[in-house]
């Protein structure tokens, strides 16, 4: 069984952070012993709370997510957590360019393989709605396989 989980995305403001609180979630119901965290390839939000419109999500599904900071992933994640999952191609490349030996994408789990869209290239908030259902859906089948 995984013990440790983080997710990946580039800034750590509006995917990873959502991925990380709806793992936490599932993982309090379902009655499991897992450390969930999340990060970002970048440095540019290091220390900022998730953006609006994934804290709106979020709390429209009853998750509080404003506590969270941004940080950005470093070398010594790759040996405290058991599974690195990328939320996209891109940011999947930049962790083994970083050194990490095996990196899944979230969308694994949905058996499509494809990247969890960035909802800032969406027109308004139901880039976050349909970004929050991508997640909930894999993270539910990541739950499943362990």
């Amino acid at each position: 069984m995984v013990k440790s989980i983080v997710f990946v995305c580039l800034g750590n403001i509006c995917r990873s952070p959502l991925a990380e609180a709806i793992a936490r979630e599932k993982i309090k119901q379902k009655g499991l012993d897992i450390v969930v965290d999340s990060a970002g390839t970048s440095h540019w939000h290091i220390g900022e709370a998730p953006c609006e419109g994934s804290q709106k999500i979020a709390t429209l599904h009853g998750i509080d997510i404003s506590h969270l900071k941004a940080r950005a992933v470093t070398p010594k994640d790759f040996s405290a957590f058991e599974l690195i999952i990328a939320l996209d191609s891109s940011n999947q490349k930049d962790l083994y360019a970083m050194g990490a030996k095996h990196v899944t994408k979230l969308r694994y789990y949905d058996k499509t393989n494809g990247d969890v869209p960035d909802p800032y290239f969406f027109d308004g908030f139901e880039g976050f709605e349909e970004v929050y259902t991508i997640i909930e859906t894999c993270i539910e089948e990541l739950l499943n396989t362990l």
